[in-house]
């Protein structure tokens, strides 16, 4: 495994990280997903990320089952908190009320004494930016968290937080999960630039498009029973990405990972690691096999030759 820091931070982060977003405590067993935190573990990934709106919160219960058993400081583990967790008017959102209430809450399922890194899942509108920065920075200092991130923030959105931040002198936030593949690379014009500029890092989620990436998915042909294109529960979010044009570009790709040999999946992890902004990709995984495959995507070199051919498919 190699590793990255995260961001401008001195902590270091496996380049390829174990996320259970679509997956851990429900739609894998736990024992299954206990699997391919292990296998992970093994292989040298530290980084693990999950969130409180997972299943309701079943997913951190199974990370931190999964976790609990090795030493608290081998490993880097990112929990997110916004999502809708009750019917209440304030179980939603970035409010000071909200953010002590689940990062508190988030403690207890992951059975540990403090995050790694807590980000934002999303932006809020509903509340001053900087109650939620005030927040996040008193969680900072009572030890609750070690570092702060946001998720899918645009680069004013960004920009102002960092803004907030060196006026009242807060913690800065060090990370943004954004969604970035071949397939989705909104963050190249402005969000990358400002982030390499200001020392944040990239943590990027679906780095294999939902699967398109792995050549799973062929032209012309019915979806692999049991994919995520034929799950009611996830089928909306992947259908975007399958269609015929970027389905034909994934059989191009598939002759460039035969040249060097690899897989499709390591080879499309391998390109956005080539982003030297990206701290970490990461993957999902239902199966041990799956983790190692894309762990193997560290050591797949692109050639300026590469990049170039490969530009010229995703054109």
């Amino acid at each position: 495994m190699k590793y990255r820091r995260l961001g401008r931070s001195g902590v270091k982060v496996s380049e390829i990280s174990l996320g259970s977003w679509l997956t851990y405590g429900g739609s894998v067993e736990d024992e299954t997903a206990i699997a391919c935190i292990d296998r992970a573990y093994e292989l040298g990934i530290n980084f693990f990320d999950t969130a409180n709106v997972y299943r309701r919160g079943e997913a951190e219960k199974v990370v931190g089952k999964a976790l609990g058993k090795y030493p608290r400081d081998s490993f880097v583990l990112a929990t997110k908190g916004f999502g809708q967790m009750g019917d209440g008017p304030n179980d939603r959102g970035l409010s000071r009320k909200h953010i002590f209430e689940q990062v508190h809450a988030s403690l207890k399922r992951l059975n540990v004494d403090y995050i790694d890194l807590w980000q934002c899942h999303r932006y809020d509108t509903e509340t001053p930016l900087d109650e939620t920065l005030r927040a996040i920075d008193d969680l900072v200092r009572q030890g609750k968290i070690l570092y702060a991130g946001v998720s899918e923030w645009s680069a004013v959105q960004i920009q102002d937080a960092l803004h907030l931040a060196d006026k009242f002198l807060l913690d800065r936030i060090v990370s943004n999960q954004p969604q970035y593949s071949m397939l989705e690379r909104y963050i190249e014009k402005d969000i990358i630039p400002l982030c390499e500029r200001e020392g944040i890092g990239q943590v990027v989620w679906s780095p294999l498009a939902q699967g398109v990436l792995t050549g799973k998915y062929r032209p012309g042909s019915a979806h692999p029973e049991g994919s995520r294109a034929t799950h009611p529960a996830t089928s909306g979010a992947i259908s975007r990405l399958l269609t015929e044009e970027n389905l034909q570009r994934v059989e191009q790709l598939r002759a460039i990972a035969e040249q060097k040999d690899c897989t499709l999946a390591q080879l499309a992890l391998a390109w956005v690691l080539r982003q030297p902004n990206v701290s970490s990709a990461i993957v999902g995984a239902s199966r041990p096999s799956q983790v190692d495959d894309n762990v193997g995507a560290v050591n797949v070199e692109l050639t300026d030759e590469d990049v170039t051919e490969i530009e010229k498919i995703l054109a």
